[in-house]
């Protein structure tokens, strides 16, 4: 490059600048890009002008500001003005290009979800194997939309609740719903990213006593395809009901769309004399307001808009159960 101190500022320097602070503040591609309005190229012919510096300033400490990453502090040039060298462009670029995962802050949680998160009516019978299906569908308006919702630090929240306590099995059921499962996250993956001032790296784990069978910690959005990967799996803790156990597979689907979370509550039956494998319905889940009965509840957290605009829009989330 030829940007120096003291020479002419080139349109092929901004131009790179330009293009390199696109890549992850506009469209970009992959697991960067946030979607925003691309900061303009200047033509090979043309002047560079003070107001495309101050575009290009003002959009880095948006993004410092955004990704929570010091960068150098500058005033943007003003129309009239002899514009002086701007220092370390190119190292806040690549550093804010290293950080773009990462979010200062969060938007406020969706649980305006639609269809049926809860098993009201009771499941199984004596020591006959039994499994409880929930179909979690978060939906995009395009892939670009789900890109930029990952990239910018968005982040899907699963859980399960049951309280229902009328069978010796609804016991162990609901320690292993309430107590052991804990919640996950799942959130772009591709190394971790701090978000809010938590770290995420993919499928996380928050809070609960057990130890999972399977927990992808590496395996967010980017590391999901069409077909079902079982990101985590955790089982039952006291006997005779060991072999119980609450797993969730994850895939993409309609051309990177959608995310796929299909949520299995296995008994495999068996129980020894005196006890039984049958569990209670009870009351159903709105939102996230737990009812008694089984219930497999998804929603999300959206990037912060306080620095960036929503160009991830407003993904819906449909549930069913069987």
């Amino acid at each position: 490059m030829t940007y120096s101190s003291g020479g002419l500022i080139q349109a092929t320097d901004y131009n790179t600048f330009a293009t390199n602070t696109n890549a992850f503040w506009s469209t970009g591609t992959g697991n960067v890009g946030w979607g925003q309005t691309s900061v303009a190229s200047v033509s090979t012919s043309g002047v560079v002008t003070a107001t495309n510096w101050a575009t290009l300033v003002n959009n880095l400490a948006t993004s410092g500001n955004q990704t929570g990453q010091a960068i150098t502090t500058r005033t943007a040039p003003v129309t009239g003005n002899v514009v002086a060298i701007l220092s370390n462009v190119a190292t806040d670029i690549t550093n804010l290009t290293a950080s773009s995962g990462n979010a200062a802050g969060t938007g406020t949680q969706y649980t305006a979800w639609t269809g049926t998160a809860s098993k009201t009516t009771a499941t199984g019978s004596g020591s006959t194997p039994w499994t409880i299906t929930f179909t979690n569908t978060v939906t995009w308006t395009s892939a670009d939309a789900a890109r930029y919702f990952f990239n910018a630090g968005g982040r899907i929240k699963w859980e399960t609740s049951k309280t229902a306590d009328a069978t010796e099995a609804d016991t162990e059921w609901n320690d292993l719903a309430n107590t052991l499962v804990g919640d996950i996250y799942i959130t772009k993956g591709n190394g971790t990213q701090t978000i809010a001032a938590t770290p995420y790296t993919g499928t996380t784990k928050v809070g609960g006593t057990g130890t999972p069978t399977t927990l992808l910690t590496t395996t967010g959005w980017y590391g999901l395809t069409t077909g079902d990967t079982t990101i985590y799996k955790q089982f039952a803790d006291t006997s005779p009901y060991t072999g119980q156990y609450i797993q969730i597979n994850a895939r993409t689907a309609g051309a990177g769309t959608q995310l796929i979370l299909t949520t299995t509550w296995v008994d495999p039956g068996g129980s020894v004399v005196g006890s039984t494998d049958a569990i209670s319905g009870g009351t159903a889940t709105t939102g996230i307001s737990f009812g008694t009965a089984p219930a497999t509840v998804v929603t999300y957290f959206p990037p912060s808009t306080t620095y960036l605009s929503a160009t991830w829009g407003t993904p819906t989330v449909a549930a069913t159960v069987a």
